[in-house]
């Protein structure tokens, strides 16, 4: 993909189109988003069509009912903040404003007319029935948010012990010099995948040459893509690796129920899995180094009661724009403070769903893989935790992968990882409560893993700054602190940059993302603590590939051609590929077609226009902190979605080229076997314009 602002790329597939029909040619052209500035100018005309709604988008909302009532909630808060903002410039012009300390109610005989009085009315009735309530909501939000606060300086404080005691997880020895005797065990590899064509290359080759005998372990790939090309491309990728000597698998589900869950549990199901002691997990884009296995394995012998050795995310695009960086101090927090200090003192965390080794004993007795929520991973953890397995985290053993790179995907991911755990939260309380564990593992499961960290800390986050914040400007005589505003807000985001010290120039727009995000993760929190259809919904994160330093386009043409031409060859005559030349030629020229429009992200564009009008209501008030807070808080609600929205357009073009289908069955070792059926002539190019 090309730099911002430096081009648009094409790519042409003759593939399975929108209409189903194999064989379509399919156009897709890929922009990047204009530079920050460039939307401003748009501000005023997304404002403009903030409460029109097409028929598609009326539908697509209807079905899903995702975000209704959030929306609903902030744009009536926002029409209210404009009704009360035209009041008080109203009174602000003709002179009845009341500046600090004098604020008063004036006398009968100072009221000038039957507007000044409604107006005195109003300021009475908000200081005596509508301060109280804010000032009680405020006060618990800045209790919650301090106690937070201390679990973040307590976490920090752990991080140090940490790295002052040089305390970490050690092999004894090396196990693997020559003459050691060491037994390999046999090892299981799932990469489950869902029409990730970015990556999945990249991940079955990091896969296929991890440094373990060839003999001691498998390779599984899950697939679960429903676009039939891709299918194809996948099965050619295992092929090639398997024709090398590699053991691996391509196995793809009829019913594809149950997500990743439901992926991962088929495969367990598989008879040949009792003859392995361990199965190591990996998603589509992540890529372990050689000696993964050498460095993770070794950690369970002699320890019976470890169920689980997780190692570290490392990140190939962090630096690729505002939105990666941001993303990257949040999740380096994560692993170096809290998966690190909870390993290390408690012996549990969160598993991340990959990069991970799991015992399949510690698997099985805890249960399996459920399909009941959207985060299996955190769902095995705590039942293994309950059932008294040990976890260890490898904080110097990093899997690179890749973070999104649009708002879109980054939203989608962030509602699933909070309506997850609140949904969890539900269905295992009662055997929290139940299980044969000590009082005090009930209550750090409790209290700290699911209420504090998953629940209260996007409650106040976004109660506080979004709701509390601009009604508190709207009614002066409920004052809200500047330290909570300012000072500790500042004082949290240090202590979660000093895991990633080159980040420390991007702590005020880190603040500011925060709080943007806050949204999100409250809408999500409560769809999955209410059970609401949105909790239960799993859209795979969009990949970008750009760990794959070549082409992945033209390495799946080369791939798909080496293994299918040859026997394709035999059934399409020369005027047919003739004919295929000469519509590729025709393809190049066609137009690429109408632009699609940027998508408006309601939400949070009512949110950006809330803060807006808050922060011209604190002028009157003279709060410099509270106007400079609110304004440029307004602006980067609105600026990072559309600034990163990650737009994705496609043409379909309405000719077709009729290939033979191709029905064959390769049998390569006793532990792979392909079968490829009906299968389309596929051909890929890339062009960059």
């Amino acid at each position: 993909m090309a730099p911002p602002g430096m081009g648009v790329g094409v790519a042409y597939l003759w593939g399975k189109g929108r209409g189903g029909r194999k064989g379509t040619p399919v156009v897709v052209t890929m922009e990047m988003s204009p530079p920050a500035a460039g939307r401003l100018a748009s501000f005023a005309a997304a404002a403009a069509r903030r409460f029109r709604r097409s028929p598609a988008d009326a539908a697509d909302e209807l079905g899903r009912g995702r975000g209704r009532l959030m929306y609903g909630f902030i744009r009536g808060f926002l029409a209210l903040s404009l009704l009360a903002l035209a009041v008080e410039l109203a009174a602000y012009w003709n002179g009845w404003r009341l500046r600090r300390p004098e604020l008063h109610v004036p006398e009968a005989v100072e009221i000038e007319g039957w507007a000044h009085s409604a107006y005195i009315s109003w300021m009475s009735f908000r200081a005596d029935y509508i301060r109280r309530p804010i000032e009680f909501l405020s006060k618990a939000c800045i209790v919650l948010f301090v106690i937070q606060s201390m679990d973040r300086l307590v976490l920090c404080l752990g991080c140090f012990w940490i790295k002052l005691r040089k305390i970490k997880p050690r092999i004894e020895g090396d196990p693997f010099r020559e003459g050691s005797g060491y037994q390999h065990p046999m090892v299981l590899v799932q990469i489950p995948m869902c029409n990730e064509k970015e990556v999945y290359e990249q991940s079955i080759s990091a896969a296929c040459q991890l440094d373990w005998p060839r003999e001691k372990f498998l390779i599984q790939v899950l697939d679960d893509s429903s676009d039939e090309s891709i299918q194809l491309l996948i099965k050619a990728e295992v092929s090639k690796w398997s024709h090398q000597g590699v053991n691996i698998v391509y196995r793809h589900r009829v019913l594809r129920t149950g997500y990743k869950a439901g992926n991962l549990k088929s495969a367990m199901s598989c008879d040949y899995v009792k003859d392995y002691e361990f199965v190591a997990i990996f998603d589509a884009d992540f890529q372990p180094t050689p000696d993964f296995l050498k460095k993770t394995i070794p950690h369970f012998e002699g320890n019976p009661e470890l169920g689980l050795v997780q190692a570290r995310w490392s990140f190939v695009n962090k630096d690729e724009n505002l939105l990666t960086r941001l993303q990257n101090i949040n999740l380096c927090f994560h692993f170096e403070v809290e998966q690190q200090v909870n390993g290390v003192f408690l012996n549990f965390f969160g598993f991340n769903g990959t990069a991970g080794v799991w015992r399949i004993q510690a698997l099985e007795e805890s249960g399996g893989w459920l399909e009941r929520t959207t985060v299996e991973d955190m769902d095995i953890a705590v039942r293994a935790h309950l059932n008294g397995w040990k976890f260890i985290f490898l904080n110097d053993v990093k899997v690179l992968c890749e973070l999104p790179e649009s708002y879109e995907a980054y939203r989608k991911q962030q509602h699933r990882w909070h309506s997850g755990p609140m949904h969890l939260f539900r269905l295992c309380l009662p055997d929290i409560l139940t299980a044969k564990i000590s009082s005090w593992k009930k209550a750090n499961l409790i209290l700290l893993f699911f209420l504090l960290r998953k629940l209260i800390l996007p409650f106040y986050s976004f109660t506080l700054f979004c709701v509390i914040l601009p009604l508190t400007m709207f009614v002066p005589e409920a004052e809200l602190p500047v330290w909570v505003i300012c000072y500790v807000p500042v004082c949290m985001s240090f202590l979660n940059i000093l895991p990633s010290p080159r980040s420390f120039p991007f702590i005020v727009p880190y603040l500011l993302f925060e709080n943007t995000m806050s949204v999100t993760k409250f809408n999500a929190m409560v769809s999955g603590l209410f059970k609401l259809g949105s909790s239960y919904e799993w859209i795979v994160t969009k990949k970008s590939g750009r760990s794959s330093e070549s082409d992945l386009s033209t390495a799946a043409e080369r791939d798909t051609k080496d293994l299918t031409l040859p026997r394709l060859q035999k059934q399409i005559s020369e005027s047919e590929l003739i004919d295929l030349k000469m519509q590729k030629e025709r393809q190049e020229k066609a137009p690429l077609g109408a632009k699609k429009a940027n998508k408006i992200y309601k939400k949070e564009l009512a949110l950006s226009l809330l803060l807006l009008t808050a922060a011209t209501r604190s002028l009157l008030s003279a709060q410099g902190i509270h106007f400079y807070f609110l304004l440029f808080q307004g602006e980067f609600v609105h600026l990072i979605p559309t600034t990163f929205h990650g737009d994705l357009t496609s043409k379909r073009v309405n000719t077709t080229l009729p290939v033979s289908n191709v029905s064959t069955k390769d049998q390569h070792n006793a532990s792979t076997i392909i079968v490829i059926t009906q299968v389309p002539f596929h051909v890929y190019s890339l062009y960059e314009i």
